[in-house]
């Protein structure tokens, strides 16, 4: 398998880089995507890091754009570094959360998710052929009432931080983001999406695949998608546009191993790694092996040129 979601160390060492892959090849993970690039100086020496390395073809890095204090200008500067850090050997770009949610212009505003002084960005990624894997928004259930329509009442009763009381709403940040892919109709972007299939059907799931250049990922936050029973046919259909992803270190394979049951047999009846993410009984959603194999590591191959060959098959 692929893992196109997974956060490690910038630069990596070589000791702590061979923990990762023993668990990696505990998980039959062959490639990790890091998410956790970073940036100029630290990229390149990321990048050094994992060529240098005994494990090469085993991890390749996304870039980071610094969105804070985004002014006149900065949009295209900030693309300008996502050129050369694309050049020095990042194969995409993973934008955090916090665009949208809590990062602000110079001025003290809301950075908006589709506001035009990021168009560069985009366009960079777009005329350079690499992914984006943009993470908008938390769960709905993070922006509701803490009452008894809320499924993630226990999550939240023991972690109110999470909770997203105050600014921007959970509608907003979707309606910012399907504006910024409809204007971007060339840049391959990836949401994450599976989740939102089962929340907001409409506006997360098939309604976000439509466009021809967009794909998706699973989650560790399997307990969502694999409760809902429309995501066998979410997952189907979607079959040449989702990635495999755990979003954890291949150190602490749990939600690898979470992730890849959820997706497999239907008589799976197991319970979630964190009883406070789902306190319901998951299943697996029985995909079939032409899909599976999709989603474990061909379309990752397909959509991220930049990764390595070696060790897949067709």
């Amino acid at each position: 398998m692929i893992d196109i979601h997974s956060h490690q160390s910038t630069p990596i060492s070589n000791d702590e880089f061979g923990r990762v892959v023993k668990g990696m090849d505990a998980n039959n993970l062959r490639l990790l995507v890091n998410l956790s690039g970073s940036s100029g100086d630290r990229l390149r020496r990321g990048v050094e890091a994992i060529k240098h390395s005994s494990y090469a073809d085993r991890m390749v890095l996304f870039a980071n754009v610094d969105f804070r204090s985004i002014g006149p200008g900065s949009g295209a500067k900030a693309a300008k570094q996502l050129e050369a850090d694309i050049n020095a050997g990042a194969v995409g770009l993973k934008v955090f959360k916090d665009l949208g949610m809590f990062d602000q212009k110079a001025d003290g505003s809301r950075l908006r998710v589709d506001d035009p002084e990021l168009d560069p960005i985009w366009e960079t990624c777009a005329r350079m052929n690499v992914p984006v894997l943009i993470h908008v928004a938390e769960p709905q259930a993070f922006f509701d009432p803490l009452d008894y329509n809320n499924e993630r009442w226990l999550e939240l009763s023991l972690y109110p931080d999470r909770r997203h009381q105050d600014g921007v709403r959970f509608e907003q940040l979707m309606t910012e983001r399907n504006a910024m892919v409809k204007k971007h109709p060339n840049t391959k972007l990836h949401p994450r999406a599976l989740r939102l299939a089962r929340e907001r059907p409409g506006q997360g799931g098939q309604a976000a695949l439509t466009r021809t250049r967009m794909s998706t990922t699973t989650s560790p936050r399997c307990s969502t998608t694999s409760a809902a029973s429309r995501a066998r046919r979410t997952s189907s259909s979607s079959a040449t546009r989702t990635g495999f992803s755990s979003a954890r270190t291949a150190t602490s394979p749990t939600s690898t191993l979470i992730t890849g049951a959820s997706s497999r047999p239907t008589t799976r009846y197991f319970d979630y790694y964190r009883d406070y993410h789902a306190f319901w009984k998951l299943y697996g959603i029985g995909l079939p092996d032409q899909v599976l194999r999709k989603l474990y590591y061909q379309n990752a191959l397909k959509l991220t040129p930049g990764i390595p060959r070696a060790g897949f098959t067709d």
